[in-house]
């Protein structure tokens, strides 16, 4: 049996601005390990600058879209991974994104315009260094692998879900 689902994994942020740039990473180890264990049919990995045009784009018509970013917190504690999830249309918990526009404004932009995913999943993670330059902090760093496998979880979960119903 075929099941036909599309789940949109988005990695949110700019890879040459420090731990802003860990939903790339994590974006990256997926496809390394989609080498060896594939994702479900339909599944799409990808990067976003954190656009809301674009990230719309990006989970329009998803039934399941995972989104990975960085996250201020006042006061910080790097490393610390939040998940928030879609309801009604709203974030349950308010994120501040390390972008101008933050993620909330994408979804209430979406919500609007009637292009949201059937679920959305989101992983913010504390940052501790957004300056110019390549790499991330030890603390986002060391969230990376974990990260990736609770990513794998959902859509594992998601794809199981689909196949009972």
């Amino acid at each position: 049996m075929t099941i036909r689902t599309r789940i949109a994994v988005i990695g949110v942020g700019n890879d040459f601005r420090r731990d802003d740039g860990v939903g790339w990473a994590v974006i990256e180890l997926l496809r390394q390990r989609a080498a060896s264990r594939p994702f479900p049919a339909g599944t799409v990995l990808a990067t976003c600058d954190g656009d809301p045009v674009r990230l719309i784009g990006l989970w329009e018509g998803a039934d399941l879209a995972v989104v990975v970013d960085a996250a201020h917190a006042h006061p910080a504690r790097p490393g610390l991974v939040h998940r928030l999830e879609l309801d009604a249309g709203r974030l349950r918990r308010p994120t501040t994104s390390s972008h101008g526009l933050g993620l909330g404004e994408a979804v209430e932009l979406a919500r609007v315009l009637g292009r949201l995913p059937g679920r959305l999943i989101v992983y913010a993670v504390e940052g501790a260094d957004s300056s110019l330059g390549a790499g991330l902090s030890e603390p986002v760093g060391a969230v990376v692998e974990p990260l990736a496998e609770d990513v794998e979880a959902e859509v594992t979960r998601h794809r199981d879900a689909a196949a009972r119903s």
